[in-house]
C-alpha cells in the first residue's frame, strides 16, 4: 500500500495535496453490464429449465453446454476483473511541486508520467451529460509544453475544484520561483 505522505522520488519540501481516483459512478456501468450479462443467461436457464435439463442429460450436448457456459461466465468475470483493475489502479497525485499520473492499460501495462507545475499552460474542466452533472464528476485536462502535451484526469469527482486547485498551485509555484 502506498503511503501518501512519502512518495517514491519525493522532492525536498514536496507535500501531497490531493490523491485522486476515478469516481465510483464510473464503475457502475461495468457493474451494470456485468449484472446483465450474467443475469440474462441465468434467468433464461431458470425459465427454460425443463428443456435445458433434457439437453444436459444428453451425452454429447450436455458436456458441450457445460463447457460453453463455463467459457461464457469465465469470460465475463475476466472482463469485469480487467475493467475493475483499470478503474482502481488509475490514480493521479497532485503535490505542491508536480502532478503524477499513473494509468493502468490492461493487466500488465502501466504508464506513469509526471509534470512539473511550472510547465502547466492551461487547465480545463469538462462535465458532460446529465449523469456527470448530477453526480458532479468529469474530466480535467492539463495542457503543457512538454513531451506529453496533455494530462487527462478521467471521471474524477469535482473536476472544477480540481482545476481551481491546480491553477492555485501553479500560481503559488511561480510566485515561489520569482521570490527565490
Amino acid at each position: 500500500m502506498m503511503n501518501l505522505h512519502q512518495l517514491p522520488n519525493q522532492r525536498l519540501n514536496e507535500k501531497v495535496v490531493l490523491f485522486l481516483r476515478r469516481q465510483w459512478f464510473a464503475i457502475l456501468t461495468i457493474i451494470t453490464a456485468f449484472s446483465i450479462l450474467t443475469g440474462i443467461p441465468l434467468l433464461g436457464g431458470w425459465y427454460f429449465w425443463d428443456t435445458i435439463q433434457t439437453w444436459l442429460d444428453h451425452p454429447v450436448i450436455g458436456p458441450f453446454l457445460v463447457i460453453l457456459g463455463s467459457i461464457y461466465f469465465l469470460s465475463i468475470w475476466l472482463f469485469a476483473f480487467l475493467e475493475f483493475t483499470d478503474y482502481y489502479l488509475d490514480t493521479w497525485i497532485i503535490t505542491n511541486e508536480r502532478i503524477i499520473s499513473i494509468e493502468q492499460n490492461g493487466l500488465f501495462n502501466r504508464t506513469a508520467s509526471e509534470l512539473d507545475l511550472s510547465s502547466v499552460q492551461d487547465t480545463t474542466a469538462e462535465i458532460r451529460g446529465i449523469l456527470q452533472t448530477v453526480f458532479t464528476y468529469g474530466n480535467v485536462f492539463v495542457q503543457t509544453a512538454g513531451e506529453k502535451s496533455r494530462f487527462h484526469f478521467k471521471n474524477i469527482d469535482n473536476p472544477e475544484e480540481v482545476k481551481q486547485l491546480i491553477n492555485r498551485l501553479v500560481q503559488e509555484k511561480r510566485a515561489r520561483k520569482l521570490t527565490s
